[in-house]
C-alpha cells in the first residue's frame, strides 16, 4: 500500500532536488538528499527520483555518495536504463586517489545486481585485485563471487582465478579470507576450491592473525583436506591445539569439528580433544548470551553420547537458574537426567523436584518427565517424587496430564513401581483435560486395574460423558480399558461395557471407533476364554529392563553434525525416547544359584578343546545398531555363516529376563564383540518375550574374516551359560 501523502512528498523533494540554489550549497543539498533516504525508509515509493538522484552522485562529497549509492542499488533494477548512467561516474570513482572512494565504487558497482552492467564491472574489479590499498582488494575479491551469482550460467576467466589462488597470500589477513570465500563461491560446482599441502600450512600458520569468524572460515574449509602421513597429521593437531582451548565459542567449536574430520581412525586422540574442551563448553554455558548457552548445552549432550562422564563432576553446573527462560531450563535438565549416576542422583531428584513446581507449565512437565526417565536408575527414588506431585496438580491440569503420563511411563519399564503408582492414581481423572492425560490413565487402568478400587467407578465417568469425547484416540482406549477390565472384574464391568458398546456402534460416527467397538462385541460372542487369550498382552516391556549400561556410541556417529544447527533440532522427544530404550543401572533378582554358578568360573573363557588364546568379550560395541543391521543382511562372498543347535532344557521354563541377564555376567549384550585388538567379529543376540517352544537354541553366526577357533570358542561360552541357566526361574 502507497505511504500516505507520497505524491505531495516526492513532488516536493523533487522540487528541492531541482533548485539551482539548493545544489549550489553542499549542506542543503546534502540535506536533501537525506530526507529522500528517510522517505525512502519509510515505505515511501521514491522510484520517480532516479535521474535527480543520478546528478547528485557526481560530487567531491563522501558522505553525499553514499547516500546517493544506498538510494541507486535499491532502485536500479526498476530503472535498468537509466543505471547506465551511473556507470560513468562509478568508472571514474573507481580511479579516485581516495582508496575509500575507490572501494565504495566498487562496492556499488556490484550492487546494482544488473546482469547487463557486467561487462563494464570486469575491468574495474581486475584492477581492484592488484591495488595498493587493502580495503580496495577485500570488497574487489568478493566483488568477484557477487559477479559469479549475478551471472551463475557465464564461466569465470581462468585468469581470475588462478589471481585469487595467489592472493591467499595477501599479507591483509581479511582478502585471505575473502578469497577463501569468493573461491568456494565460484568453484561450487567443482566442490569448491582445491585444498593441497602448501595451502594447508599457509592457512594454519595464518590463524592466529584472523578474526573469530575468518578462522572459523578457515577450519571449516580445512575439514576436506587428508593428511598425507601420519607426522603430517600431528603437526596439523599441534598447530591446532591452541584453538582447541580458544575463548572464542565458535572457534573452539570449528576447531574441535575439524579434530573429529581428521582423527578417525584415532579414537584416542578424539577423545582426548573431547577432554579438552570440557572446559570451553562449560564456560559458554554461564555466557551472557542466552543463545550462546543453548548452543553449548545442545553440544554437550551430543558430546555424552560417546563420553556419558565427560561432564559428570561439573553437574551442579548444569543446575537451572530461576531468570532463565524455558527452552534453556529443559535442555539442562536434559543433560542432568545423563549425569545421574549412583553417588549424584539423591541430589539431582532433589533438585528436579524443585523444578516440577516452575511457574512456567511445560518446564514443569519437562522436570516431571526427567525424573521419570531415571526409573531406571532407582525406581524408588524416582516413583516417589512422581507419585507425590500427582496429588498437588490440582490447579494445573497439564502438569496433572504429564505426572499421569510419566506414571505410565515408570510402570512400562519399572512393573515394580505398579503398587506406588497405583496407589497414587485415585482422583487423578477429575484434573485432566488433555487427551495424552486420560489415553495415559486409562492405559494404567486396563493394565492395573484389579489393583485400583475405585477403577469401575472411574470408567463409569469416562462412559458417561463418552458422547463429549472428541478425541478418537480417547473412546478407543476407553474401549479397550473397559474390556479388559470386564476379564478381571466382570461383575462391577458388565453394565458400563454394554452401555459403551451399544453408544460405539449404534451412535458413534467415527469409523475407526466403531470398527473396534465391533470388533469387541464379535470378540464377546466367541467366549470368556478367547477373549481373555486376545486382551492378555504384556504389562511392561521386558527388552528394557535387560540392559545394564547404555554403550557409548562412537564418535563417528556424530561427529559430522558437530557444529551444525543440527543438535539444534534435536527436539526433547527424540532425547527421551533414546533414554527410555537404553535404561543404564538396572539390576535384577536372579537366582542365587545362576548368579553363583557363574561367577564362581563354572566355564572358562578358553574352553577345553579349544586351541587358542583366551577370548575376552568386550560391553563397548564398535558398531550402531544400525550399521550392525546393514552388515548382517549385507551379502558376501567372504563372510562364514555358520548354524549351530545348542540342546538346553532349561530354556524352556526360563523367563527373557533372566537369559539375558545371564549373557550379561559374561559381558554378552545384544551386539557382542571381541576386544579391539583381536579379530574382529560379531554375535547378535536376540530373544522372544515368549518361552520358547522346544529345548533347543538355534544359534546364528556371521563372521569376516574367517576364525573357526573364534567361532567355537564363543559358542563354548555361549553353550557353558546355557547349561547354568536355572530351572523355573520364572
Amino acid at each position: 500500500m502507497p505511504y500516505l501523502g507520497s505524491e505531495d512528498t516526492v513532488r516536493e523533494l523533487r522540487r528541492h532536488l531541482s533548485n539551482p540554489n539548493v545544489q549550489s550549497d553542499p549542506l542543503r543539498y546534502r540535506s536533501s538528499i537525506l530526507k529522500v533516504i528517510r522517505a525512502m525508509s519509510q515505505g515511501v515509493d521514491v522510484a520517480g527520483l532516479f535521474s535527480e538522484m543520478v546528478k547528485a552522485c557526481a560530487t567531491v562529497d563522501i558522505v553525499q555518495k553514499k547516500l546517493v549509492y544506498v538510494f541507486l542499488c535499491s532502485y536500479a533494477t526498476l530503472n535498468p536504463e537509466l543505471s547506465l548512467l551511473v556507470i560513468n561516474t562509478l568508472r571514474k570513482d573507481c580511479q579516485d586517489p581516495n582508496p575509500m572512494v575507490r572501494s565504495l565504487a566498487l562496492r556499488n558497482m556490484v550492487n546494482l545486481r544488473l546482469p547487463s552492467l557486467a561487462e563494464y564491472v570486469e575491468q574495474p574489479l581486475s584492477a581492484g585485485l592488484r591495488d595498493r590499498a587493502a580495503c580496495v582488494r577485500r570488497v574487489a575479491v568478493l566483488g568477484w563471487a557477487k559477479l559469479h551469482n549475478l551471472q551463475p550460467a557465464s564461466e569465470i576467466d581462468a585468469a581470475v582465478v588462478n589471481e585469487l589462488y595467489g592472493l591467499l597470500r595477501d599479507p591483509d589477513p581479511v582478502v585471505m579470507v575473502n578469497c577463501l570465500r569468493a573461491l568456494e563461491e565460484i568453484l561450487k560446482e567443482e566442490g569448491g576450491m582445491a585444498i593441497n599441502k602448501p595451502i594447508t600450512h599457509h592457512l594454519l600458520n595464518r590463524l592466529g592473525q584472523l578474526d573469530v569468524w575468518g578462522q572459523c572460515e578457515v577450519l571449516r574449509v580445512l575439514q576436506r583436506y587428508r593428511p598425507q602421513s601420519e607426522s603430517e597429521l600431528f603437526d596439523i593437531l599441534s598447530l591446532l591445539d591452541a584453538s582447541l582451548v580458544s575463548p572464542h565459542p565458535p572457534v573452539m567449536a570449528a576447531t574441535l569439528s575439524l579434530f573429529l574430520v581428521l582423527c578417525p581412525d584415532l579414537p584416542a586422540v578424539s577423545f582426548a580433544a573431547l577432554e579438552r574442551v570440557r572446559g570451553p563448553l562449560l564456560a559458554a554455558c554461564g555466557s551472557a548470551s542466552r543463545e550462546t548457552r543453548f548452543t553449548a548445552l545442545c553440544h554437550i549432550q551430543l558430546l555424552l553420547r560417546s563420553l556419558p562422564g565427560l561432564m559428570g563432576a561439573h553437574y551442579k553446573r548444569f543446575f537451572c537458574g530461576y531468570a532463565e527462560p524455558a527452552y534453556i531450563k529443559q535442555r539442562k535438565m536434559q543433560v542432568l537426567v545423563e549425569l545421574v549416576n549412583d553417588d549424584n542422583v539423591a541430589m539431582l531428584l532433589d533438585e528436579l523436584r524443585g523444578y516440577c513446581t516452575d511457574v512456567n507449565a511445560d518446564t514443569a512437565q519437562a522436570a516431571i518427565s526427567a525424573i521419570g526417565e531415571r526409573a531406571a536408575t532407582s525406581h524408588t527414588r524416582c516413583t516417589d517424587p512422581v507419585t507425590s506431585h500427582s496429588a498437588a496438580t490440582d490447579r494445573c491440569p497439564p502438569l496433572s496430564s504429564a505426572v499421569v503420563q510419566t506414571m505410565r511411563d515408570l510402570v512400562w519399564v519399572c512393573p515394580q513401581c505398579s503398587d506406588t503408582v497405583c496407589s497414587a492414581l485415585e482422583g487423578c481423572e477429575e484434573t485432566l483435560q488433555d487427551s495424552q492425560g486420560r489415553q495415559a490413565l486409562l492405559w494404567l487402568l486396563a493394565v492395573h486395574g484389579e489393583r485400583v478400587r475405585s477403577a469401575p467407578y472411574t470408567l463409569e465417568g469416562f462412559i458417561d460423558g463418552v458422547r463429549g469425547e472428541a478425541s478418537p484416540g480417547v473412546k478407543m482406549e476407553l474401549l479397550t480399558t473397559t474390556m479388559r477390565l470386564f476379564v478381571c472384574r466382570p461383575a462391577e464391568t458388565q453394565d458400563m461395557l454394554g452401555r459403551l458398546l451399544h453408544h460405539c456402534i449404534e451412535e458413534e460416527t467415527d469409523m475407526c471407533v466403531r470398527d473396534q467397538a465391533l470388533l469387541y462385541y464379535r470378540l464377546l460372542r466367541c467366549g470368556m476364554e478367547e477373549t481373555r487369550r486376545v486382551l492378555g498382552g504384556r504389562r511392561s516391556e521386558p527388552s528394557l529392563g535387560v540392559l545394564i549400561g547404555r554403550p557409548a556410541e562412537p564418535i563417528s556417529q556424530w561427529a559430522s553434525s558437530f557444529n551444525t544447527l543440527e543438535p539444534l533440532k534435536q527436539g526433547a522427544g527424540e532425547t527421551e525416547t533414546t533414554g527410555r530404550a537404553s535404561p543404564q543401572h538396572v539390576t535384577f533378582d536372579l537366582d542365587s544359584d545362576l548368579s553363583d554358578t557363574l561367577n564362581s568360573g563354572g566355564f572358562s573363557f578358553s574352553p577345553a578343546g579349544v586351541q587358542a588364546p583366551p577370548l575376552t568379550l568386550s560391553l563397548s560395541p564398535a558398531l550402531s545398531p544400525e550399521e550392525f543391521e546393514r552388515l548382517w543382511t549385507q551379502r558376501r562372498l567372504d563372510y562364514v555363516c555358520l548354524e549351530e543347535r545348542i540342546r538346553c532344557p532349561a530354556v524352556p521354563h526360563c523367563s527373557p529376563q533372566s537369559l539375558q541377564a545371564a549373557m550379561q555376567l559374561v559381558n554378552i549384550q545384544t551386539l557382542a564383540f571381541t576386544a579391539a585388538h583381536a579379530s574382529p567379529w560379531r554375535v547378535y543376540l536376540y530373544t522372544h518375550a515368549q518361552q520358547a517352544a522346544q529345548e533347543e537354541v538355534k544359534v546364528t553366526l556371521k563372521q569376516r574374516p574367517r576364525d573357526e577357533k573364534a567361532l567355537q570358542g564363543f559358542l563354548s561360552i555361549l553353550t557353558a551359560v546355557l547349561h547354568t541357566l536355572p530351572f523355573n526361574t520364572h
